[in-house]
């Protein structure tokens, strides 16, 4: 099964953007639904963003039209640029990965440690 190992969180002042990668090892990510969720202590973990095997994508309705989720399958890496932060985009952020589609749900097996974005 995949392993999945995130970076690029960080600390970013409102209106300023982060990319988070999210890379796999033990199997390609060309066969997997992939996603990502943030989880903060008021709302509980919450779906943002989903890419399914043939490219097509879902958002919350918060970051529609700001974040924007990809993947560059030569790399096995997931991405995530977000653009216009705004303080209430302050999580942890995981990405998600199974063979099975869950879309912005949380069932999928495979899943990152998670990384902090702050947003001031």
């Amino acid at each position: 099964h995949v392993q999945l190992v995130e970076s690029g969180g960080g600390s970013v002042q409102a209106g300023g953007s982060l990319r988070l990668s999210c890379t796999a090892s033990g199997d390609s990510i060309s066969a997997y639904q992939m996603a990502w969720f943030r989880r903060t202590l008021e709302n509980g973990r919450e779906g943002v963003a989903y890419l399914d095997v043939d490219g097509g994508t879902d958002y919350t309705y918060s970051v529609a039209g700001r974040f924007t989720i990809s993947k560059d399958n030569s790399k096995n890496t997931l991405y995530l640029q977000m653009n216009n932060l705004r303080p209430e985009d302050a999580a942890v952020y995981t990405c998600a990965a199974d063979r099975i589609r869950f879309n912005l749900g949380s069932g999928y097996r495979f899943w990152s440690q998670g990384t902090q974005v702050t947003v001031s």
